[in-house]
């Protein structure tokens, strides 16, 4: 039987530019806060800031940005996955596997 580990994952989250500070800043810690219900824990946040999108996701051309770096058990990444989707302002997501936890980042998620 495969031994469940936990891991670093670097998530990208765009979420709707159509909310106030404050309903982005709730969607974001809701986000966090699934990850340490299932075990995790949320090592760094970027807030990337307001990002033009490279497609229009329903309508809007603009996104806002969050990099999360967290670690969790490789077997709740589905589960988190399915939360993600109930979300109605989480436009879009990625979660990828990461070596360590960035400090600073350097580039640039939009396109010019």
């Amino acid at each position: 039987m495969k031994k469940d580990r936990k891991h670093l994952y670097e998530g990208m989250y765009v979420i709707s530019t159509t909310l106030s500070e404050e309903a982005r800043k709730k969607a974001i810690e809701k986000i966090e806060s699934e990850i340490v219900e299932k075990g995790g824990e949320v090592h760094k946040q970027h807030d990337m800031g307001r990002q033009k999108l490279a497609y229009s996701i329903r309508g809007r051309k603009e996104g806002h940005y969050f990099v999360l770096f967290f670690s969790l058990n490789s077997s709740e990444i589905n589960a988190l996955w399915k939360e993600y989707h109930l979300h109605e302002d989480l436009m879009r997501f990625m979660t990828l596997r990461a070596d360590k936890v960035q400090e600073e980042l350097t580039y640039n998620v939009g396109t010019e």
